[in-house]
């Protein structure tokens, strides 16, 4: 195994391994990709307040996630065709999460099925649906997450349509890849993945191909998404979803503090501050920016958590500090699974865990749930540069 210091190692790696289709769905924003940028080059704003002469000695990054207990604040976020970045990705993240003590969440548009994944994990996992018009399918897919014992439901809330992502479209990126002379030029230098791909049969869309109305391949799933995401939604089709569950649920998607107590009104057990990784609303503000005042706005009426742009565990605990409970990856397990498949994402989630713990001693704190707002400088005008 080469030698991993930082999740960029991984990105290096994968960017080399995987076809650049893939490779470019994870790794994009929106129309000019502003967002995307900002994400991560306002965590870098950021400053940690070190301090000294504090015993540094049992040290904890444990914590609880909606009443879970997790090994550090940090949760898989879904990501949608993780199984293409991979052979049968999601089962290989959702494993490498397990065993590391954090949460795994399945996309809707994930390749591996919620059977599959469930199959092969021996704890629950978290399942991810979008705000959809289909009743019909809303309660089919909900009750096979029920049935596959998945203890939580995130809702994606800010994608009833899709932001057009440049890349994609010049790609021609679909799942199977359609096998134009681009990209057979492109496979034949990632033999590696090819290999693993031609070993598994999960190579469709396998929430939706065979259990949508009207998608029995996937040629016809780009019509049936286009029809089915919700531009009518509103807090009441919301609410809806959340009775049809009738569990515990996360709002994800939410970045604007009117919309977080909306949110938190309705009975949320946690709220993800997010912009879809800069993939939806080119030009909105970052997460980490967002972050203070959405948490402040809601207080303790629900679990406030985010993401986007966390590349390492100093960014976990600058979002700690500016007031989040917990924080999605996405990218940077991405990353990983590419470069390595499980292996990769256990490397992924040690290498943010020990920049996490280690930073935490070196600003003083032995225990994750004291990290606060003492623990980092922030740029004057950062929280207010916009009105």
């Amino acid at each position: 195994m080469p030698v991993i210091t930082c999740i960029e190692d991984l990105k290096r790696i994968y960017r080399r391994r995987v076809p650049k289709m893939f490779y470019d769905y994870a790794e994009t924003g929106s129309w000019t990709e502003q967002t995307f940028r900002d994400n991560t080059a306002d965590f870098a704003q950021i400053r940690l307040r070190q301090r000294i002469a504090v015993d540094m000695t049992g040290r904890s990054t444990a914590s609880r996630m909606i009443g879970q207990d997790v090994a550090m604040p940090v949760a898989l976020a879904p990501v949608g065709l993780t199984g293409m970045q991979s052979a049968d990705g999601e089962i290989k993240a959702a494993r490498a999460a397990e065993k590391f003590g954090v949460p795994f969440t399945l996309s809707t548009m994930s390749i591996c099925s919620i059977e599959d994944v469930a199959a092969h994990a021996s704890k629950p996992f978290w399942f991810q649906i979008y705000t959809l018009n289909d009743d019909d399918f809303n309660k089919r897919i909900i009750e096979r997450a029920r049935v596959a014992g998945c203890s939580a439901l995130v809702i994606t809330v800010d994608l009833q349509i899709l932001g057009q992502r440049h890349k994609d479209i010049k790609n021609g990126m679909s799942a199977p890849p359609k096998f134009t002379l681009p990209v057979l030029l492109d496979l034949a230098t990632k033999w590696g993945w090819g290999i693993e791909m031609l070993g598994t049969k999960r190579r469709f869309f396998g929430n939706i191909v065979g259990h949508a109305d009207g998608v029995s391949d996937p040629s016809s799933l780009s019509a049936w998404t286009a029809e089915k995401f919700d531009h009518a939604l509103n807090w009441d089709k919301i609410r809806k979803l959340m009775d049809m569950w009738g569990g515990k649920v996360i709002l994800k998607g939410v970045l604007d503090p009117e919309d977080a107590e909306k949110a938190a009104g309705l009975g949320a057990d946690a709220i993800v501050v997010s912009n879809h990784g800069g993939r939806q609303l080119d030009g909105a503000i970052s997460s980490i920016r967002m972050l203070p005042e959405i948490a402040a706005a809601v207080g303790n009426k629900t679990e406030v958590w985010m993401d986007g742009g966390i590349r390492s565990g100093q960014d976990v605990l600058k979002a700690l500090a500016l007031g989040a409970k917990g924080v999605l990856i996405g990218r940077a397990f991405v990353y990983g699974l590419g470069a390595m498949g499980e292996a990769g994402v256990t490397r992924a989630l040690e290498v943010i865990h020990k920049e996490l713990d280690i930073s935490m001693a070196l600003c003083g704190e032995t225990r994750v749930a004291n990290v606060g707002r003492q623990n980092v400088l922030v740029p004057k005008g950062f929280l207010d540069a916009y009105s």
